[in-house]
């Protein structure tokens, strides 16, 4: 008798253990840091616990999400933002996320400020660009990914970073992303010229939006 309440008490005392981490887990979107999960009185052996009993999984080394929820839409993304709280993804994964290009990204690119310590980061595979300044301060936008707030620079600002960079990516990819720029949302022409000037490439850019234009029948600037 002693021995089957000794039981209950401790399946009891197991559930509601559970039941507090699916909350934590919860309130910060289905993902956890290892050290949030601490700070949130999920000690480390109950979290090896939970992800051993499948009601967490291992999404990247001290990086768990809520096993119960649906499944991630982009779960490379959501592993930079969480990992990387400072990261703003750029370039051609910006585009893919603003449906600005078919190109499917390799690796996920993001930028960083100059001077910053290095990521750690196993996976998923990343390519990190170092900014400077306003060309890593300004255009930054926040968008919920599978409830979790990613940043990213917006349609804008990462056109003017591909023009930066069209010897890596592509100018076709680039002339690719004008277009569908323009036949996907308003065209904010005095937008997208400061940050060719915050990129330096305004000089670069004006005479491809300029063409652009002429081809819609329209007037730039």
């Amino acid at each position: 008798m002693i021995l089957l309440v000794i039981m209950s008490t401790n399946k009891r005392q197991a559930e509601k253990e559970v039941n507090e981490a699916r909350k934590a887990f919860r309130d910060h979107g289905g993902v956890l840091r290892f050290v949030e999960a601490r700070q949130c009185g999920i000690a480390s052996a109950r979290l090896y616990r939970l992800r051993d009993q499948g009601v967490i999984h291992n999404m990247g080394r001290g990086l768990y999400r809520l096993a119960e929820g649906p499944p991630l839409t982009q779960p490379d993304l959501i592993v930079v933002a969480r990992k990387i709280p400072r990261a703003v993804i750029c370039l051609v994964s910006a585009l893919a996320f603003h449906d600005l290009t078919d190109e499917v990204p390799h690796v996920v690119e993001f930028a960083l400020p100059r001077g910053s310590e290095p990521p750690r980061l196993d996976h998923p595979p990343t390519h990190l660009h170092w900014f400077t300044g306003p060309a890593f301060s300004e255009g930054i936008e926040t968008h919920e990914v599978d409830g979790i707030p990613v940043r990213l620079y917006g349609p804008e600002k990462t056109l003017a970073d591909c023009f930066k960079y069209r010897n890596k990516i592509g100018m076709d990819v680039v002339l690719e992303a004008v277009r569908r720029y323009r036949a996907s949302r308003p065209f904010r022409a005095d937008e997208l010229m400061h940050y060719a000037r915050i990129c330096r490439v305004h000089n670069v850019m004006r005479p491809y939006l300029e063409a652009s234009a002429v081809r819609d029948g329209e007037r730039f600037g």
